[in-house]
């Protein structure tokens, strides 16, 4: 891998990272951790990093279109965030371990057909199921399962 660019005390400062096939790989953004990466010339990821790994605050894109946007630790969404397909928000709330974990809230279409508790990816806890704005459920769930027959 080649950097070209400016460098800080013998350290890539500003610039741009190629692998062998002249594709750029990462571009350098005045250090501290803030970065672009690609695979095969699309952007898949900018923002911060720490040791090669996503930490702090970025977006994570598929096919240049951007699917979360939020906290890293480690290279994995933990702490709150958004989720997107096909540049539609599908998801907002917490996470940890990179999954869904704690409060959130599901979209289709921009509607809000869910907002409760996570565990796993998987709603879990204490929630509310939207139909067209329209509260047809509340009550528990288990991993993903509704526990309770309460319709509102």
């Amino acid at each position: 891998m080649e950097f070209c660019g400016e460098y800080l005390f013998e350290n890539n400062w500003n610039g741009k990272g190629y692998d062998e096939s002249g594709n750029i790989t990462y571009e350098l953004i005045k250090g501290n951790g803030n970065v672009r990466e690609y695979c095969e010339n699309i952007l898949v990821f900018e923002g911060k990093q720490k040791n090669r790994k996503a930490d702090g605050e970025g977006k994570r894109y598929y096919d240049g279109k951007l699917i979360y946007k939020g906290q890293y630790l480690n290279d994995e969404r933990n702490g709150t965030g958004r989720e997107y397909d096909d540049d539609k928000l599908i998801y907002e709330g917490e996470f940890l371990d990179d999954e869904r974990n704690g409060k959130g809230k599901e979209y289709d279409d921009d509607k809000l057909i869910y907002e409760g508790e996570f565990l796993d990816g998987k709603r879990n806890g204490k929630g509310k199921e939207y139909d067209d704005g329209k509260l047809i459920y509340e009550g528990k769930y288990f991993k993903g399962e509704k526990l309770e027959n309460n319709i509102a």
